[in-house]
């Protein structure tokens, strides 16, 4: 694992770029708050070690931890979307959930989401299109260009990893 850039690097990065990331980011998001807090995120993830650290040009190096973020955040979105939904069908009719389940919810979501994030890429996207986008396994299958069992192999990990998110290790219950 590669070290965090000095402070004085990424005070560096910000110095000189930090105005325009925020306009790249406006033009992409077309809401001047998402765009200032993904500009935040971007500096934050230097600061944290989280990206490759030989940075040759540095508006292109912003861009593309910029571009992973939004990324990041479309998914989640997706995510919380699909959640509002589910949770509409099954609440019809019943009382609105209050502020302490909708809390609850989202954390829930979160651990979902960072725990998805840990996965393989292939394992993330097969899960993905399976769940979110209805894709049969077939489908998955020829778009990642490995078998049906293998997807289903991806899934049911997927699926694993969510549930220890959300529940815990099945030791972990007393």
């Amino acid at each position: 694992m590669t070290a965090a850039p000095a402070i004085s690097d990424v005070a560096t990065l910000y110095t000189a770029y930090s105005d325009w990331l925020r306009g790249w980011l406006l033009q992409r998001t077309r809401c001047p708050q998402r765009a200032a807090d993904l500009a935040q995120d971007t500096f934050c993830r230097l600061l944290t070690g989280a990206e490759a650290r030989s940075i040759r040009d540095g508006r292109s190096f912003l861009a593309t931890i910029a571009r992973r973020l939004i990324i990041d955040d479309a998914r989640r979105a997706r995510v919380e979307a699909a959640f509002l939904q589910a949770h509409a069908t099954v609440m019809e009719g019943m009382a609105e959930p209050g502020p302490d389940r909708i809390a609850e919810a989202v954390s829930e979501l979160r651990a979902i989401v960072e725990a998805l994030d840990m996965l393989a890429g292939k394992a993330r996207r097969a899960y993905l299109l399976a769940r979110l986008d209805g894709w049969s396994h077939a489908a998955i299958a020829a778009e990642l260009g490995v078998s049906k069992s293998m997807v289903k192999q991806y899934i049911a990990k997927a699926y694993a990893h969510c549930y220890v998110a959300a529940y815990g290790a099945a030791g972990d219950r007393s």
